[in-house]
């Protein structure tokens, strides 16, 4: 699954991860993505939506889950 949400395009991102003996190395940074179930133009449909557009409210949740 590729960790993009669908809603606002929040996707990967990329940092450096540093050690106590302070060795750097390269890390991922996810979102938290989920698969739900959405109204998407009138009909239900399955998307990827990170949580914080669940919270804010701009996904609106299918009744049939």
């Amino acid at each position: 699954m590729m960790a993009k949400c669908d809603i606002c395009g929040k996707g990967v991102s990329f940092g450096i991860k540093v050690s106590h003996s302070h060795r750097r190395s390269n890390r991922m940074f996810k979102p938290n993505v989920q698969r739900v179930k959405a109204v998407v133009n009138g009909s239900a449909k399955k998307i990827y939506a990170c949580t914080r557009c669940l919270r804010s409210n701009k996904v609106t949740r299918s009744a049939t889950q």
